[in-house]
């Protein structure tokens, strides 16, 4: 049993119709406030809480039953005792009360007792388990999480059967008052990043945490960087993924996304799928990742760069190529480059806000049909054309849709500067970014590791994978207490069965 409040501010005891007054002077605006009176052998007895915010069929089979069957006069401790809630306490401070109540609680007054009772009952609204919708997979679990906590919690600790699991629960939203859980393996965690975490949470004062989403940018070390500081993920299989391996984890209510933290810049290139494939095939396809972000966000600075400025760079043929695919365009590169880029955004807009059919079709339909006719009517080449597309899809093979997002946004900075500056600008912007990512930390860890600081026994932790048995230390960046995942095993020499 959990008592809330002090005997020095308890207002208790009071009159039904006192308590009835200040509920009502509470939520004077409201009308879900449910209060009833009940007669009970010569007894008042007052049961008030949200409508549609708690579960009534537990309310009339679990509670009212019990209490109302009594054959004897009701006190806190006797209710205590009958009543088959497992959550039940006693309460006298009304902010409490106030606070509880839009939480799901049930709260139960007998007249002339010092406190009231509570009981937690809500109406818990859960959607079914589904296959995850921004992060496909082919190979590895497939659930997705889901907005219920509880759900969420459930299937962490059914994926991840350890001792050392550890889920602290934080309250976050002055007005919104919502649960956070701060999640991690006791054993291997570090526990500087552990209490830098738990110190942002404890310390955030807002009214109101929409999702996850949101609260990853009142707590990231940077909040003007466009580069995303924490993973955010769907997937309960790699929060588990990465919960093994020294990082923390934090779930919300209300949301179906985890956050994980410390994150690399590298962090956001891997995929579940990596752990599931055969090393060697999971190497090329991380680095073919690597490569697509580079062609998306200098391919097209590249080509503007070139035509404009340095057409020495240029091979003879493809030169001749270029000269009469743009023979016809008035306009120059960078302003031509900018259109196509917009153009593309807005398809790509479009069909994400549309409904899947429609959308899959104005991608489609819109990206060819304007395409053509651009060239066509001479706004751009088709040369161009080409490199653009290329570009949009190397930005879709990156696994996070805040990654892939960010390489769009570099890409537009990038043009301009190549049209003012040629090569010259490009090299600026890039030295610019990696001085950035150098700088930019992760939950006080540095966001550019393994490449700096410089740690060659990471590299096959993040650039690529290497064999199952050549992996047994941890990522040493995150500085976790237990460094090896398993002791390496020699193996015996090979002999024939019938030696």
């Amino acid at each position: 049993m959990k008592k809330v409040g002090s005997k020095k501010n308890n207002p208790f005891p009071l009159t039904i119709e006192e308590l009835k007054k200040i509920l009502n002077k509470q939520y004077a605006y409201s009308s879900d406030l449910s209060f009833t009176v009940y007669e009970h052998e010569e007894q008042k007895i007052a049961v008030f809480y949200i409508q549609f915010s708690v579960d009534e069929m537990k309310l009339e089979n679990y509670l009212l039953e019990t209490l109302l069957n009594t054959e004897e006069q009701l006190t806190n401790q006797l209710a205590l005792k009958r009543v088959p809630l497992s959550d039940g306490g006693e309460y006298n401070n009304f902010e409490s009360i106030l606070d509880y109540l839009i939480q799901g609680h049930v709260f139960v007054y007998f007249e002339t007792e010092n406190s009231v009772l509570g009981y937690s009952i809500p109406n818990k609204i859960i959607r079914n388990l589904e296959t995850t919708e921004t992060e496909s997979l082919v190979l590895g679990p497939k659930v997705a999480f889901t907005e219920s906590l509880s759900t969420n919690i459930n299937i962490i600790r059914y994926g991840l059967k350890s001792k050392d699991l550890v889920m602290e629960k934080h309250i976050i939203g002055r007005r919104d008052p919502r649960e956070v859980r701060l999640i991690y393996v006791r054993s291997i965690a570090n526990d500087t990043d552990i209490n830098t975490f738990r110190q942002r949470i404890k310390a955030l004062e807002v009214d109101f945490i929409d999702d996850t989403s949101v609260l990853t940018q009142y707590l990231e070390d940077n909040s003007t960087t466009v580069f995303p500081q924490f993973l955010i993920t769907e997937l309960p299989d790699r929060l588990i993924y990465n919960l093994s391996r020294g990082k923390i984890g934090v779930l919300s209510e209300n949301s179906p996304n985890a956050i994980i933290a410390p994150s690399t810049f590298f962090s956001f290139f891997e995929s579940t799928e990596d752990i599931y494939m055969r090393w060697n095939s999971a190497s090329f396809i991380r680095i073919l990742r690597f490569i697509s972000f580079f062609i998306s966000t200098l391919l097209t600075p590249l080509y503007v760069a070139a035509v404009t400025f340095h057409y020495e760079i240029v091979p003879t043929p493809v030169l001749i190529t270029l000269g009469e695919s743009r023979a016809a365009v008035p306009f120059p590169p960078i302003f031509e480059a900018l259109f196509l880029e917009l153009m593309i955004e807005l398809l790509r807009e479009a069909g994400a806000r549309l409904p899947t059919k429609v959308g899959q079709t104005i991608g489609i339909v819109g990206g060819v049909v304007i395409g053509t006719a651009a060239v066509e009517a001479g706004i751009t080449s088709n040369v161009l054309v080409i490199i653009v597309a290329l570009s949009a899809l190397a930005s879709f093979t990156t696994p996070n849709y805040i990654m892939g997002t960010t390489a769009r946004v570099i890409r537009f900075p990038m043009i301009i500067f190549a049209g003012l500056l040629g090569l010259i600008g490009i090299v600026f912007c890039t030295s610019i970014l990696l001085i950035h990512l150098i700088k930019l930390t992760s939950l006080g860890r540095p966001y550019f590791s393994p490449v700096y600081p410089f740690r060659w026994k990471d590299f096959n932790k993040s650039l690529f994978r290497s064999k199952p048995d050549m992996q047994q230390k941890r990522f040493i960046s995150y500085r976790p207490k237990d460094k090896y995942r398993f002791k390496k095993i020699k193996k015996g020499l090979k002999k024939d069965i019938d030696e």
